[in-house]
């Protein structure tokens, strides 16, 4: 009977023990499925997170184009700040999903030895053991998503600001060289008008000089004419000296006898 009972002890032991074992396994193969999701989150998280990178750097190289068909090297610069600035952003964002692989591997680490250790440990603290490695789990999940989400709106608040700044520059150089090319034409249309307004003062002069000349020219044929016919004849002896009045006479005297010769009688 005393053997029985022992008999009867010892299966009900291994029982409890086998029973025990089971839920410490049924606990690691929970914690198992919950690391798999949080690995696959953070998985995802960082997929979004490099789609992110990809879209900005296809703007940035979509805006560095468009900056060299401009051709502003103070642009050109102030884009390579930005540009350095996001490949050290990106470095650190590669330094971090790097922590969070090198957290999983620790984690994965701390659960086999998780598994070999509460094969050793009763359940009670084994399921101590297993709420203190989850609430550690957690709160390292939540700074690492913190630090993400830190890191991204950094990043997005650094490429919104550089792409206002560069909108703004945009605009301000198209407005002085809207600016420029206002004031070139109005200086070239003053010109211009003072070139046409010259032109028409010279113009003007001339021809009423010439007007001014033909009439005191008529006047005076008018005057030898019919009024005085020998005020040459007069004047010329006073104002002349005699080899030009000789050489005067020796050249207009053959029409002169020409002309006397019509007119006498034959």
């Amino acid at each position: 009977m005393e053997e029985r009972k022992e008999n009867h002890l010892d299966y009900e032991s291994e029982k409890m023990e086998i029973l025990r074992l089971a839920q410490s396994k049924k606990n690691i193969i929970s914690l198992n499925m919950d690391l798999e999701r949080d690995m696959q989150r953070i998985d995802e998280a960082n997929q979004e997170l490099l789609l992110k990178i990809q879209e900005k750097e296809s703007e940035v190289q979509r805006l560095e184009h468009e900056i060299t068909q401009t051709g502003d090297p103070a642009e050109d610069e102030e884009w390579e700040k930005e540009n350095y600035t996001v490949m050290e952003r990106e470095q650190a964002l590669q330094e971090l999903e790097e922590e969070t692989a090198r957290l999983l591997t620790r984690k994965s680490q701390k659960i086999v030895r998780c598994e070999q250790g509460d094969l050793e440990r009763t359940p009670e603290e084994s399921k101590v053991k297993l709420q203190l490695l989850e609430s550690s789990c957690a709160d390292q999940e939540k700074e690492l998503g913190k630090k993400y989400q830190e890191a991204l709106k950094r990043i997005e608040e650094e490429l919104e600001t550089g792409y206002l700044e560069r909108e703004v520059s945009k605009v301000l150089s198209m407005d002085s060289e809207r600016e420029k090319t206002v004031s070139l034409n109005e200086k070239d249309g003053f010109i211009s008008n003072g070139a046409l307004r010259f032109s028409k003062r010279i113009f003007r002069s001339l021809l009423f000089s010439t007007l001014f000349f033909i009439r005191l020219l008529g006047y005076l044929i008018f005057h030898l004419s019919f009024i005085n016919p020998d005020l040459l004849v007069n004047a010329l002896p006073k104002i002349l000296s005699r080899d030009v009045l000789w050489k005067l006479r020796c050249f207009l005297f053959p029409s002169l006898t020409l002309e006397t010769e019509d007119m006498l009688p034959h």
